[in-house]
């Protein structure tokens, strides 16, 4: 098939470099194989493997072609997944010219990096699916079974259960919240308080009364930011005094 003929049919299915498919065009003599998109995600890989056939691969990002590895390359050969996706365009490129540390750090810690550091994440087991972030606003002195009963409300009408969670999170206005530290505490969990810059960073979908005191919101962004997928499965809804969101 003739690259035009490709870039054509798969062009309307092309979003970003995360989710495009990995698509490798051969002509019809099988003289060449080409990696035409998602070169870090398996085109480069199916290409080469082509090479058996008698194909000659063609890769085009620019890692493989100065015979240097890649930030998706790594996080693969350590079984891993890529938490800030983000990071990888500027730690790529610093990899075409440099050898760069790989730090292995176990918790329980409290880990700050800046946009210029990829962190890498253990992919779950089989037996273990990755959990949900359930952002949380309060009222002022909110009682943890006010709390409680919101979160469990919250997670049945999702088809989820407590044991699905993998983090609470709120605004770091709300870590001295007895009633709201209290719950988590109670449902054996962690809380993380997300402070306001990384919450005024990030669109939500719904408006906040949360406006008045500087923040674009509270259990949208909140739960947004700790996200893998960045995705809400359950936009903000108010139970009493807690207001709830969920986020994958």
């Amino acid at each position: 098939m003739a690259c035009g003929i490709a870039v054509r049919e798969v062009g309307p299915l092309l979003k970003d470099k995360w989710t495009d498919p990995a698509v490798v065009v051969t002509d019809a003599g099988l003289n060449y194989a080409v990696a035409l998109c998602g070169g870090h995600h398996g085109a480069n890989e199916l290409a080469q493997r082509l090479a058996g056939t008698g194909a000659c691969p063609v890769i085009t990002t620019a890692t493989e072609v100065m015979g240097r590895p890649c930030v998706e390359g790594i996080a693969q050969a350590l079984d891993c997944e890529i938490v800030n996706k983000e990071s990888t365009k500027v730690v790529n490129t610093c990899l075409l010219n440099s050898d760069l540390p790989v730090i292995e750090i176990h918790g329980p810690k409290v880990v700050i990096t800046d946009n210029y550091v990829t962190v890498l994440k253990k992919k779950a087991s089989p037996h273990h699916k990755s959990g949900v972030i359930v952002g949380i606003g309060t009222r002022h002195a909110i009682s943890s079974s006010n709390v409680i009963d919101a979160v469990y409300q919250a997670l049945e009408e999702c088809g989820l259960e407590l044991t699905d969670v993998e983090l609470f999170a709120s605004a770091d206005i709300k870590q001295h919240e007895v009633g709201l530290i209290e719950a988590i505490a109670k449902m054996k969990g962690e809380i993380v308080f997300v402070p306001a810059e990384v919450i005024n960073s990030i669109k939500t979908p719904s408006e906040s009364a949360a406006l008045k005191l500087g923040l674009i919101g509270v259990s949208e962004p909140a739960a947004l930011a700790l996200s893998r997928e960045k995705e809400l499965i359950m936009k903000k809804k108010v139970y009493d005094n807690v207001t709830i969101a969920i986020a994958r």
